[in-house]
């Protein structure tokens, strides 16, 4: 080899260790610093301007997904549903989700092309994306502040109705992605150890009392009178039939004027000190739903109360399971006696 050739790998070596050497410190720079595209005026400002105010005269507030739209709506009685029916929501939630859009700030600006919004959550909800468009109306009725939100991971991210410009955001906001968490479905809680009894008839007018005594275990329900002489087919489908109501978990609720099918089956269960949940089964064109009624003796009556203000009016869709466990044949549970 020449020594001229010598010189030349020589030099190119050294570039080739300079461009190296240059690649390794952009490299680090780029890890330990936010790119300056990613800057902009708006960081650290409310994404919603001016919210507080706008939150204490709000009277609508109208969610808008790729495969429905709810409105929750401020009335006389509180906020409410109106796709339930008018149906109360959770104060928490909606307490949750108002702090959340005012206190929501811009971050780092990411993506202001179009066909990436789906990337972050923000696709236009209108053309079937997955962003979530919310809308908070005031007390006339105008448009007083709209936002479109997605979820990605722990981050949360925004872009305002019409603009393309994406941006990441400092904040929460509660789940806002199904209608069902709204609802205020906290109706009933009893323990197990609390039943005491359970009555079930049937739509044939067939019925059967399961009781037990106090301090027993789960299993220990038995025909009572006027059903004594019966006898138990299984104490598993009795103690599954009589603490039923303690696992009660609805799905969805409508206006009780709005059932349409006769009632099939009735489960009364009553606890050891006195309060009685009557639940009425129906078996619907649009699914299973149940109403609810307390009673209780005294003049507090508090716990029947506060369930029946929650219940009162309307009927509650359950899964097939649950439905299942209301409204099992009494011809599962007990032989009859013969008379």
């Amino acid at each position: 080899m020449s020594k001229k050739t010598q010189k030349l790998n020589k030099r190119l070596l050294a570039l080739a260790a300079i461009a190296f050497g240059f690649w390794l410190l952009l490299g680090l720079n780029a890890l330990t610093t936010t790119p300056a595209s990613d800057s902009h005026a708006r960081m650290g400002q409310p994404v919603l301007t001016s919210f507080a105010k706008t939150r204490a005269e709000a009277s609508k507030i109208q969610f808008t997904l790729a495969d429905e739209a709810y409105t929750l709506e401020r009335t006389e009685i509180g906020w409410v549903m109106v796709e339930a029916g008018g149906y109360p929501i959770r104060t928490e939630r909606l307490s949750a989700l108002a702090t959340g859009l005012e206190t929501l700030t811009y971050d780092e600006r990411r993506t202001s092309d179009p066909y990436k919004h789906d990337r972050i959550g923000l696709g236009d909800p209108t053309q079937g994306g997955n962003g979530a468009l919310i809308e908070v109306f005031g007390a006339d009725g105008a448009l007083e502040a709209a936002i479109i939100a997605g979820r990605k991971g722990d981050a949360i991210y925004v872009r305002e109705p019409g603009s393309d410009q994406t941006y990441r955001s400092q904040g929460d906001l509660p789940p806002f992605y199904t209608q069902r968490s709204w609802l205020d479905f906290d109706i009933i809680d009893i323990g197990a150890a609390a039943i005491r009894s359970v009555r079930l008839t049937s739509a044939n007018g067939a019925s059967v009392y399961l009781r037990r005594p106090a301090g027993s275990d789960a299993r220990s329900f038995a025909p009572a009178p006027p059903y004594e002489n019966d006898t138990l087919i299984s104490r598993l489908g009795a103690s599954t039939t009589a603490l039923a109501i303690t696992r009660l978990s609805a799905l969805d609720v409508k206006p009780a004027s709005e059932l349409q099918t006769p009632r099939i089956a009735r489960h009364i269960s009553e606890t050891f000190d006195g309060l009685e949940v009557d639940l009425n089964a129906y078996r619907e064109p649009d699914g299973l739903w149940v109403t609810l009624r307390a009673v209780e003796a005294g003049e507090g009556a508090r716990r029947a109360q506060a369930i029946n203000q929650k219940a009162e009016g309307w009927a509650f869709r359950i899964s097939e399971y649950d439905f299942q466990d209301f409204t099992p044949a009494i011809s599962s549970l007990v032989e009859r006696a013969e008379n």
